[in-house]
């Protein structure tokens, strides 16, 4: 299993790549950030930096949407960092939420989706696409390479990620979802008629290592992630009802959700997610000793996931990123 680690980036950028430095030397393989240019600042200059301090990590998004920028744009933006640093960056790809809902917009449609997922990867790897004025490519790229993960959890994101995407994102460490998505996923591959093995498959989800003593504390850090993830399942119950093809163990938790301010979106002590129960962090986060961390990890593991991406926005972002470095990580490799 790889392990990847998502940063906010808030100021200063210094931070971020400091922390890109140091999960590089601890085994991590992915460095992320989330994509919302109103709420932190622009990812993709940050990229540069974190490129630059680093030697192998891999660098993107996770995650960006197709209308933040122009699709051309993003495949262009890809392409550049990859000229500059020899092909180590990745591109997550979803709808939309904060991005599009801080600014009164709605997420993009899922045609949409698909649209950009194709423009983005033909063009940044050298590729002509389709236009207006006939075909087009980037005539400086040469020997691109860039994979598109797309996250969703409604049956009809997961059909395209299975049938378009290079991988799929999970955001929720608990394994009887994966299984569902994850099925999904494989099925549409394979309906598609591509080898469903082909794809990889990455959950994300905060993580904190601490001692179980530490437990309530480490829900209250970590709550903020059960109302992110609530703002999508609210979206599959609007669109598929609350009996629909959606399992209960996602959508039933949603029932107390009031409201949503994407001012304290992403943060601890964020006030719209006091409705999320305790139980639901214990099951879409990973909390604990780092011996609870890989047991579930080793769950994840068995259903195919491929990375685990820890969502690091509390207040032990060191002692977790250390924690992982020096035990889950060895752990995780020698089984």
């Amino acid at each position: 299993m790889d392990f990847g680690v998502t940063f906010q980036t808030d100021p200063p950028a210094s931070r971020i790549v400091e922390l890109t430095k140091r999960a590089e030397e601890l085994g991590f393989t992915h460095a992320w950030t989330f994509d919302s240019h109103i709420l932190w600042q622009e990812p993709y200059v940050i990229y540069s930096l974190m490129l630059a301090a680093t030697e192998r990590i891999m660098v993107g998004p996770f995650v960006t949407n197709p209308a933040t920028r122009d699709p051309t744009v993003t495949a262009s933006l890809f392409a550049t960092l990859n000229d500059m640093f020899g092909n180590r960056t990745i591109c997550g790809i979803g709808r939309g939420d904060s991005a599009r809902r801080v600014l009164g917009r709605p997420p993009t449609t899922l045609a949409e989706t698909e649209a950009a997922i194709h423009i983005i990867r033909e063009l940044a790897e050298g590729r002509a696409i389709e236009t207006p004025a006939g075909p087009v490519e980037i005539p400086w790229v040469r020997d691109g390479q860039l994979d598109v993960w797309m996250a969703g959890y409604g049956p009809k994101a997961l059909a395209l990620t299975g049938a378009k995407a290079d991988g799929f994102i999970l955001q929720l460490a608990d394994p009887a979802i994966a299984r569902w998505t994850i099925e999904r996923v494989r099925a549409a591959a394979a309906e598609a008629g591509r080898d469903p093995d082909e794809l990889a498959i990455c959950v994300a989800a905060p993580a904190y290592v601490a001692g179980s003593d530490d437990l309530p504390h480490m829900r209250d850090q970590c709550r903020w992630f059960g109302g992110m993830v609530g703002n999508h399942v609210a979206d599959l119950v609007r669109r598929y009802g609350a009996d629909g093809d959606i399992p209960s163990a996602l959508t039933d938790y949603i029932a107390a959700r009031e409201g949503y301010d994407y001012a304290h979106h992403g943060r601890a002590g964020n006030p719209d997610t006091e409705f999320v129960p305790d139980e639901i962090v214990d099951r879409f986060c990973l909390l604990g000793p780092a011996e609870s961390h890989v047991a579930r990890l080793r769950e994840l593991e068995a259903l195919g996931v491929d990375q685990f991406n820890i969502y690091l926005m509390h207040d032990a972002q060191d002692a977790t990123l250390e924690a992982y470095g020096r035990s889950v990580i060895p752990a995780l490799a020698s089984a």
